[in-house]
């Protein structure tokens, strides 16, 4: 999808203070030879603060850096893929009450690692379909989009998560809007890869639901037990393949609605897993050096949830490694199995560095 005429006014980052894997070996809590293979180097660990309010404070800092007042929000898109409090209760209210008050829509996006991607298509629409000012000194909408985690919780072990990769917890919130700001999102787009539903869900029934009866989360485990259902099947590895040919299929066709071919990337901000999954599954398959990839930044604070990619945008702009004139394609995997991509153009400093 175009989004030539949506713009990110302001980003903001809570990022807890990190445990490093060679703290976390020592500990017993992770395999040395893991450790060697996938040349990882820490995770972030918020402790007991719960993710609404990691939430709350990446939001807070958003409106802070570009000075946008929170009471002139229309939309509140919050993005999860792990539990956010008590059962029955939805975690956006809690913004709602601290800190956007009553009069905006208030969705939760439950789409896993792809939550914030998601959320970017669902406020870019949202966004052009509202009717424009009426005259100069009407306001153009504004869009909160959050996402966040903590994964220190029982039925969760961060350090065997999945494989290739740890979790670490953080918030991430991105302020769009129509007005022309700092970067422009020039596209974004998905797609599905259903013949690999079950790569996230292995042979677990889905009633009841894990968590209703104790039963600990283990993508490893799930992964392993969905391989050897797709080879007694005979239908091997053929879902791998598709979701690598949908990949490449998808980041063409985003980077053909955004304008440039992939000559033009600066950087490319991928998921924080291990350096031979993001050079093999992103930078070798787009034909791009591993020095154009977040992955140096990415393995210091772990997988975090939905927010790798946002974190790794905020970490690129804070460290002069994207200026104006820029590209950056972020590009994302989840469950489902979901593919998302964006592309991003800085236009000149963020107000916050001046």
């Amino acid at each position: 999808m175009r989004t030539p005429d949506i713009y990110i006014k302001g980003i903001g980052v809570h990022l807890p203070p990190t445990v490093t894997i060679d703290d976390a070996v020592r500990q017993g809590r992770y395999p040395a030879f893991e450790a060697e293979v996938h040349e990882l180097g820490g995770a972030a660990v918020a402790g007991e603060v719960p993710a609404p309010e990691l939430a709350l404070r990446a939001a807070e800092q958003a409106y802070k850096r570009c000075g946008h007042r929170p009471d002139e929000t229309d939309l509140l898109l919050y993005a999860d893929s792990w539990h956010q409090g008590p059962d029955g209760w939805q975690p956006q209210y809690y913004l709602q009450r601290h800190l956007v008050g009553d009069d905006v829509l208030a969705v939760e996006v439950r789409q896993g690692c792809n939550g914030m991607f998601g959320a970017l298509e669902l406020a870019a629409a949202h966004l052009r379909g509202r009717p424009a000012p009426a005259d100069g000194d009407a306001r153009p909408p504004v869009a909160l989009l959050v996402a966040a985690d903590n994964f220190g919780t029982p039925m969760m072990d961060r350090w065997t998560m999945g494989p290739g990769y740890v979790a670490g917890d953080a918030a991430s919130a991105l302020l769009l809007t129509t007005e022309p700001s700092f970067a422009r999102l020039l596209a974004v787009g998905s797609a599905a890869v259903s013949e690999a539903e079950q790569m996230h869900r292995g042979t677990e029934p889905l009633f009841p639901p894990g968590p209703t009866t104790g039963r600990p989360l283990d993508f490893r485990a799930r992964n392993d037990e969905y391989k050897k259902a797709a080879l007694a099947a005979g239908s091997g590895t053929g879902a791998l393949v598709s979701v690598h040919v949908k990949t490449l299929d998808l980041v063409e066709r985003t980077l053909a609605e955004a304008g440039i071919g992939k000559g033009d990337l600066t950087r490319v901000a991928y998921m924080n897993y291990s350096r031979e999954i993001v050079e093999q599954r992103c930078m070798a398959a787009l034909g791009l050096p591993m020095e154009k990839s977040t992955w140096d930044f990415g393995r210091t604070v772990g997988h975090l949830g939905a927010s790798d990619q946002i974190v790794s945008l905020d970490h690129l702009l804070l460290t002069g490694e994207l200026t104006p004139g820029d590209h950056l394609l972020m590009l994302g995997v989840g469950p489902g199995v979901t593919l998302s991509c964006a592309v991003v153009r800085v236009l000149h400093t963020a107000p916050w560095f001046n």
